[in-house]
């Protein structure tokens, strides 16, 4: 049934941003969760990648090599709790665990700090934390938004939802670019936990909507009294035995291969032009306040209309061809002016198109795999691809490569995600045809 907006507000929404007056209440829901989600992590991300130069670009393996460990063991222990608790009980807890999680490292970091200790080590932990955190947090978000809107509704609404969470990293990175150098930064993470926590409310507030909007088939949303049921491991095997799980899986790996390499480009570059901690905290703020900022627009103004009229494949292939042209600009002129500004473009276009359509793409899915696989590819596979990326990456460079040679390498990596993003958007609307087929 086709929707007609009743008054001039009504259609203004629905023209710019794709929002129907029903859904209003829950996209703003769902735009604060994101907005509290992406502002707490981008408080703390800045002093994350201080901790990694800090430790030495040259650990920056080791580093990846924890959190992918770290993963393997978390992605069971999700798959078992989503197997035997209701998403409305193991949501909150997720996001409470990690808020306690923060708390823990503001009081350890205050007391090394004031006592005047060596908090290397300790950097180390928070590294290997905090990438873990990251990804848990934000695939837990996109599980629930794939499990609480329909098909139509994510291609509407995703990118509009998108922007919540640029904005949330936008003012997180405006505050401890601001404020870091004057309070230090171990005093960021209480407040990185008050806007985590928020995100607990806007879930319960999300749970009611959707008892209210599902009256009739409650048993089968994300606010079932239900466990969602299946092994522990069911991510795991779907995911390997699925040509459409497999691919999203390939695709997470080169993505995550090229921004690794990026990543210890700019960690070379910065341990050896600036030197003190408070003032790289300060630059990499800067970085993901310039991304997010360019971000934002695309995903207000301009991921419904590609997505729209390009289909999925189209967006998800942007990312890729622009990674192209840009490793080839490093490759030319390998600066840390270039890197930054390739990070910016970068990640500005991965959140405005990749993340967005990315997650539309588990709109096809059962309950189970937009938890359970979902989470293993955006975590235990994700920093397996940060594995893959920061050995080859070393393995290049003990060849004698510099950072303009392995950034042509980086070229042809790019060209088959392209490939795998094009297949993907097939793959797609096979399935939401196929789908469509049964609803009717």
């Amino acid at each position: 049934m086709s929707y007609a907006p009743a008054t001039p507000f009504d259609r203004f929404i629905h023209a710019t941003l794709g929002i129907e007056r029903r859904e209003l209440v829950a996209v703003s829901l769902s735009f604060a969760y994101f907005f509290c989600v992406l502002s707490s992590y981008y408080v703390l991300r800045p002093i994350r990648e201080t901790m990694a130069v800090g430790s030495g670009p040259n650990t920056i393996p080791w580093l990846f090599m924890g959190t992918f460990v770290t993963m393997l063991l978390a992605t069971p222990i999700f798959g078992w709790i989503a197997s035997r608790f209701p998403r409305r009980v193991f949501l909150p807890w997720v996001y409470l665990f990690f808020v306690a999680n923060i708390l823990i490292f503001w009081v350890v970091f205050s007391a090394a700090i004031n006592d005047g200790k060596d908090h290397v080590w300790l950097g180390r932990m928070f590294f290997v934390w905090l990438s873990v955190f990251n990804l848990f947090v934000v695939s837990v978000f996109w599980s629930f938004m794939a499990d609480i809107y329909t098909r139509d509704q994510g291609r509407r609404l995703f990118g509009v939802i998108t922007s919540g969470g640029s904005i949330g990293a936008l003012l997180g990175g405006i505050a401890t670019s601001a404020f870091v150098v004057n309070i230090g930064f171990q005093n960021l993470f209480p407040i990185a936990a008050a806007l985590l926590l928020a995100s607990v409310f806007c879930i319960r507030a999300l749970r009611l909507w959707v008892e209210r909007e599902h009256t009739d088939d409650v048993a089968d949303t994300a606010a079932s009294s239900r466990a969602l049921g299946g092994g522990a491991l069911a991510g795991v095997t779907r995911t390997l035995r699925t040509p459409y799980f497999a691919n999203i899986a390939l695709a997470s790996v080169i993505a995550s291969l090229l921004g690794t390499a990026l990543y210890m480009f700019t960690a070379q570059l910065v341990a050896d032009l600036i030197p003190e901690d408070d003032l790289r905290a300060r630059f990499f703020s800067n970085v993901n306040v310039a991304q997010n900022a360019l971000a934002l627009i695309i995903q207000m103004l301009i991921v419904k209309q590609v997505v729209g009229r390009f289909g999925i494949g189209v967006s998800l292939s942007l990312m890729p061809l622009l990674s192209i042209v840009g490793f080839a600009w490093l490759a030319i002129e390998p600066t840390l002016a270039v890197v930054a500004a390739f990070t910016v473009i970068r990640r500005a276009v991965g959140f405005g198109f990749s993340k967005p359509t990315t997650d539309m793409l588990y709109s096809v899915v059962t309950p189970e795999e937009k938890y359970k696989t979902k989470n293993f590819i955006d975590t235990a596979i994700y920093r397996g691809g940060d594995i893959v990326g920061t050995w080859s990456i070393r393995g290049l460079q003990s060849l004698g490569l510099g950072l303009a040679s392995v950034s042509w390498v980086m070229v042809p990596f790019a060209a088959l995600w392209a490939g795998v993003a094009l297949w993907l958007g097939r793959d797609y609307r096979r399935r939401a045809e196929e789908l469509s087929e049964v609803e009717q």
